[in-house]
């Protein structure tokens, strides 16, 4: 058995095993044991989480800077990237206005019970966005610093100050090309570490898994099928539209391509962190024959620009939130609350549960009462799993049509370890 297929075994075992004992644990144990239990299984993804957080900058800086050096010049620069901001604003049109639509189909507001809302994690959130104004927008997109934007891993101020720098290195040409070499080699340093970092990923499943069947268990469910079910119907017509729209463009190489990324999606999904997947998503689209200057440019965007799952989401959730309180929102509105989410919904890659800050911040915005949060929380972490994978999902395909409308995609290949 390969290696990459004995990983995505581990950690379809991982996943069951935690399911298993998580649910035994919420059956069994007393809820101070259940709230112990929880916060300390919850250690192991911690664990794997931050080993992958200490990898995503010097990654992201390295492979866009090289990324952008070797297109050669500022016309092919341009060139990839609009095909890619193409792709970002199509997707991520076709996703909230998916999301919108399905709401005021199925009414899934309409059916929210107050029978286990968390109104603890929901007053966090309110008071986290009480701030949120245009200055803040504009200050989170630009960076201060680029060390500060390092040490707190915002991917999109990192995006921001590698183009920059990425776009100066091309214009220098041979002078550059130090620093580009540079650069080159750490980028395949880092890759090399994420398979040291990817053999503790069944323990992050295992423990992201326990820790939150064992505090919500299986009861959720019962509360909240229809506003799950209605959510799933969007995921899948969401997939079933980016698969067809990428099998019109790949063909019969579509499904080479999902054997591999299962393990990522997988991950993805059971961490709740598109963050998680980023350093083993490049190795495996390189493998399977994008060009290295193509994905080391393209899937740091698309981690700012294109969270397909994540924006369908917001504007279900924050229709579904304001039909629970009985306020109606006129079709002019609610396409003004869709152009609001495109534009303060970038930058929330890898953070787990970060669309619920732009959701709060959102209903704020067109006077939906913020706490109504608290209706969603308790099925959130489920919906979450499902919305990362379709990210990782939407970036996976951005990268691979854009190498392909570039003439870029090659046959799938191991990458060497030689520089």
């Amino acid at each position: 058995m390969q290696k990459s297929n004995r990983l995505t075994l581990y950690i379809l075992i991982a996943m069951f095993a935690g399911a298993l004992l998580g649910y035994i644990v919420h059956t069994q144990a007393s809820p101070a044991f259940i709230e112990s239990f929880s916060k300390n299984i919850k250690l192991l993804t911690t664990v794997f989480i931050r080993m992958v957080q200490m990898i995503i900058a010097p990654l992201v800086f390295s492979t866009l800077v090289v990324g952008i050096a070797k297109l050669g010049d500022l016309k092919a620069v341009g060139r990839v990237g609009g095909k890619a901001m193409l792709w970002f604003i199509g997707a991520s049109l076709i996703s909230l206005l998916l999301g919108m639509v399905l709401v005021n189909f199925f009414q899934p507001g309409a059916g929210f019970s107050n029978a286990v809302l968390d109104k603890t994690e929901a007053g966090k959130l309110v008071s986290n966005t009480q701030q949120f104004s245009l200055q803040l927008f504009v200050e989170h997109i630009v960076p201060r610093s680029v060390i500060e934007a390092m040490a707190t891993n915002e991917i999109l101020q990192l995006v921001i100050f590698s183009i920059f720098f990425g776009v100066a290195a091309a214009s220098m040409g041979d002078k550059a090309k130090v620093i580009v070499k540079a650069l080159d080699a750490v980028s395949h340093v880092i890759l090399k570490m994420v398979g040291y970092v990817m053999n503790v990923a069944p323990l992050g499943v295992f423990g992201a898994i326990a820790a939150v069947i064992a505090s919500k268990g299986l009861e959720v469910f019962v509360f909240y099928g229809k506003y799950m079910l209605y959510f799933l119907i969007g995921i899948a017509i969401l997939w079933a539209i980016m698969l067809s729209v990428g099998y019109i463009i790949l063909r019969k190489r579509l499904p080479e391509l999902l054997r591999r990324i299962a393990s990522p999606l997988i991950i993805a999904f059971s961490t709740t962190s598109s963050e998680a997947v980023f350093p083993k998503l490049t190795e495996e689209l390189e493998k399977f024959g994008c060009k290295n200057k193509i994905v080391s440019f393209i899937l740091p965007l698309g981690y700012s620009f294109n969270l397909d799952g994540s924006m369908m989401y917001m504007t279900f959730a924050s229709l579904a939130i304001a039909q629970a309180n009985n306020i109606h929102l006129d079709m002019g509105t609610q396409l003004t609350m869709l152009l609001v989410l495109m534009l303060t919904s970038k930058g929330i890659a890898g953070v787990p549960r970060a669309s619920l800050v732009i959701v709060t911040a959102t209903c704020a915005m067109f006077n939906i009462p913020p706490e109504g949060i608290a209706l969603i929380l308790p099925i959130d972490h489920f919906c979450d799993m499902f919305r990362t994978a379709t990210n990782v999902l939407g970036n996976t395909l951005a990268t691979t049509v854009v190498s392909k409308w570039e003439n870029e995609l090659g046959p799938a290949q191991e990458i060497s370890d030689t520089l």
